[in-house]
């Protein structure tokens, strides 16, 4: 690792799911205005959108998406300009 690059003020901070109201606490560097007592400590807090315990990818809870209906529609929007480009 390069020296003098990376910051010497790592701290606790929690991190908060919006979607969920799942917290965790993680070191970091980033700059908060608000704050939140877990077990007694107040912590700098981040709110998330999104994190691994509400993302579609990691909870295997994902929407279907219907791309037959969107590949139908594209196809007949634009079938007649390709028969002309293959003439």
């Amino acid at each position: 690792m390069k020296k003098g690059i990376h910051p010497e003020s790592y701290r606790p901070v929690a991190f908060k799911d919006m979607s969920n109201d799942d917290m965790f606490i993680s070191r970091s560097t980033v700059a908060t205005k608000e704050t939140i007592d877990i077990d007694g400590v107040t912590y700098p807090l981040v709110k998330l959108e999104i994190s691994n315990t509400s993302h579609p990818f990691y909870t295997g809870k994902s929407k279907l998406v219907d791309t037959a209906g969107r590949v139908d529609k594209f196809m007949s929007r634009y079938k007649d300009r390709a028969s002309k480009a293959k003439k």
